[in-house]
């Protein structure tokens, strides 16, 4: 998985990125957790989702918000990391032209981040939604949400509690056309500690059932 680096908002932005040898390949762009609680791109649940896609064939970016590693700038709340997203989606667009779809990960404060990009990049076909901050960040933009997806969660999650991501999915599954894959991994915390076993299979059973929907 060669580095790659690239430019955003405020300078020189760090990543990973697999380039599928398939013509026309899918691509994902996967966002890590809060640069601020020692979110990186190679969290071990941002590591997981890079390798489920890369193992499909996607043609596949994680990378570093402004401020963490190698990437410049400094931590702006949501905002500039917004923007970073953006400049890494149009990254490897620019690099992928003929993709035949997108799709976005993300992982806690990066899940917050991916669908708010959701909600301006009409070409996101997909998303895959980490333990969302559900209790702390606003997620009432998403009206209506613009893609189905799966959101998984921990029983035992002690930053984000349970009941305030069933509220999330419910409203979303409320929506017209839009089906919300949510599931709940008995016993599991924030991080997934113990559980990156079931998160693997959860997204390995998703993926697998949209792309053969989808084909």
């Amino acid at each position: 998985m060669p580095e790659v680096i690239f430019n955003g908002p405020e300078g020189r932005i760090e990543g990973r990125y697999y380039h599928s040898k398939k013509s026309g390949a899918p691509v994902a762009l996967i966002l890590h957790p809060h640069p601020q609680h020692g979110g990186t791109m190679n969290n071990k649940v941002v590591y997981a989702m890079y390798e489920n896609f890369v193992g499909r064939g996607f043609s596949t970016l994680r990378f570093n918000f402004r401020g963490v590693g190698r990437s410049q700038g400094v931590f702006d709340n949501g905002q500039g990391e917004l923007s970073d997203a953006a400049s890494a989606l149009d990254w490897m667009q620019s690099h992928n032209p003929n993709a035949q779809s997108c799709w976005i990960g993300g992982f806690s404060f990066g899940a917050w981040i991916s669908m708010q990009l959701m909600m301006r990049r009409p070409e996101i076909t997909g998303f895959i939604s980490i333990a969302p901050p559900a209790s702390t960040n606003d997620f009432t933009f998403l009206a209506p949400c613009p893609a189905s997806g799966l959101i998984v969660h921990g029983s035992s999650d002690e930053v984000v509690p349970v009941n305030s991501v069933d509220k999330l999915a419910a409203k979303l599954s409320s929506q017209k056309n839009i089906e919300i894959d949510y599931r709940v991994v008995k016993g599991c915390n924030h991080f997934f500690n113990n559980h990156l076993d079931q998160l693997t299979d959860h997204l390995n059973d998703y993926l697998e059932k949209s792309l053969t929907e989808a084909a």
